[in-house]
């Protein structure tokens, strides 16, 4: 399973998404978006979602403080618990054995950021 993570602003739009999304290398083979729980039916992710045909996995906060990120975001680690909320939620979507191909990715806009991971779950 390819999944495409994400992190994103209040503020941010649907084109925020997609311009993290393209930067992290496309929608291609994507089977899942994911994203932090409390975020997972913000407009701009479910339109983004509606776009691409694809399902939206909710992960909950205590799940991404759990994951460790190649990427160590200081504002990011003190209000998330984590490095990256993109890459973790990427992850942890994938599931067991998960590992990054793409690395957390901005938008240019600065809204957004997208990490895409890969993993055995179905």
């Amino acid at each position: 399973m390819k999944v495409a993570g994400f992190g994103f602003r209040a503020a941010a739009g649907a084109h925020s998404l997609a311009d993290a999304l393209a930067r992290a290398g496309g929608a291609q083979g994507l089977s899942a978006l994911a994203a932090p729980a409390d975020k997972a039916a913000a407009p701009c992710l479910t339109a983004l979602a509606d776009r691409l045909g694809l399902p939206i996995r909710a992960i909950p906060a205590e799940r991404l403080a759990a994951i460790d990120t190649p990427t160590q975001a200081p504002r990011v680690r003190a209000t998330r618990g984590t490095g990256s909320v993109a890459e973790a939620a990427a992850l942890a979507a994938a599931g067991p054995g998960a590992r990054l191909t793409c690395p957390r990715r901005i938008s240019k806009d600065r809204m957004a950021t997208c990490a895409i991971a890969t993993g055995d779950t179905p």
